[in-house]
């Protein structure tokens, strides 16, 4: 990724934006900050940390006292609803980072070859469960234009075009259906559940 290289709009602000599309580590954090928060919330936390630290080189938070970078995270506004198991998850990726990526989120994908090289990848690095990799590799090659051999089938469904998830994300437009989408699929489940089991007769 190089500066400007990206097409992603979550935030709201234009510097924010500015620094997920032409880094890959406050990337990386965005995305592991997105759950049990509004989107906006999550991936605006790289850019809030970056102005408090100076910085967001993986090398220098890795070598932080963990406790003192969690301290730094939960400053309001806090970068997350639940900012200090957050903060230690981001301080355990970054030393992910600094020793085995040169101290850059992007060495995670500038070498790999496949779809399902980067996908296993990114299992490695704590919060990234099965669905949260696959949004990741839909968000690089939709949003980033990292399209490894095989990166929409290692995406799953978010390879397609359904905009349900930040990797669909490119303008205000974009970020209403996203929000539609995941409104909908919510009120689906809810309705889901609500159902009444149905009676079976018992036999007789």
């Amino acid at each position: 990724m190089s500066a400007s290289s990206g097409t992603l709009f979550i935030t709201g602000d234009p510097a924010a934006d500015k620094l997920l599309n032409a880094n890959g580590t406050a990337l990386l954090i965005g995305m592991l900050l997105d759950q049990q928060v509004p989107m906006e919330w999550a991936f605006k936390g790289p850019f809030t940390l970056k102005q408090r630290l100076g910085h967001l080189d993986p090398r220098k938070i890795a070598t932080m006292d963990q406790e003192s970078f969690v301290a730094l995270c939960c400053e309001k506004p806090a970068i997350h609803r639940f900012p200090a198991s957050m903060a230690r998850r981001i301080h355990e990726l970054c030393a992910i980072l600094a020793t085995t990526y040169g101290g850059k989120g992007e060495n995670m994908w500038a070498d790999v070859k496949t779809g399902a090289e980067l996908f296993e990848r990114l299992r490695t690095l704590p919060g990234y469960g099965e669905e949260k990799a696959q949004i990741f590799v839909a968000l690089l090659g939709k949003r980033m234009g990292v399209r490894p051999r095989g990166w929409k089938e290692a995406a799953g469904v978010f390879g397609d075009h359904e905009p349900r998830t930040v990797a669909d994300i490119d303008s205000p437009e974009q970020l209403l259906k996203v929000r539609a989408w995941k409104k909908a699929e919510k009120a689906a489940e809810r309705d889901k559940q609500s159902r009444p089991l149905k009676k079976v007769a018992p036999r007789k």
